[in-house]
């Protein structure tokens, strides 16, 4: 099994890609005013937005985003208009990680853990 798409809720849509555009994400649908999805640049999963009447209530989501130049990444962000909530920094669990939120509130998190993703020291065997 692999997962292919995660789907947020959106009060507007097209607010929406304008922000994911900016973070990077490749547009390759657009089916205003309901429906979004794109492709990340780096692997071939996707991701969308899909437009809601009312937003989620209490801790919703968080997206992670593994970025491999994250600092880099931030300051780009930055300079293109993207407010960061928290500056990159190394964490207790091996990642490094900024964290965001979207239009919509959804949390998002921009990381890079390599090896520590998929094998921490504390992995199960």
């Amino acid at each position: 099994m692999n997962l292919n798409q995660v789907t947020v809720p959106s009060l507007n849509v097209e607010k929406s890609i304008a922000f994911y555009n900016t973070l990077g994400l490749q547009l390759i649908v657009k089916a205003l005013p309901h429906y979004a999805r794109f492709v990340c640049p780096d692997g071939n999963s996707t991701f969308s937005i899909h437009m809601v009447d009312q937003l989620p209530i209490g801790e919703g989501i968080y997206l992670y985003f593994e970025c491999v130049d994250l600092d880099e990444k931030v300051e780009q962000l930055q300079e293109n208009g993207i407010q960061i909530d928290e500056p990159p920094s190394d964490r207790p669990w091996l990642w490094r990680e900024a964290r965001l939120h979207d239009p919509d509130n959804n949390r998002l998190i921009l990381f890079f853990a390599g090896e520590n993703r998929l094998n921490p020291p504390w992995r199960i065997n």
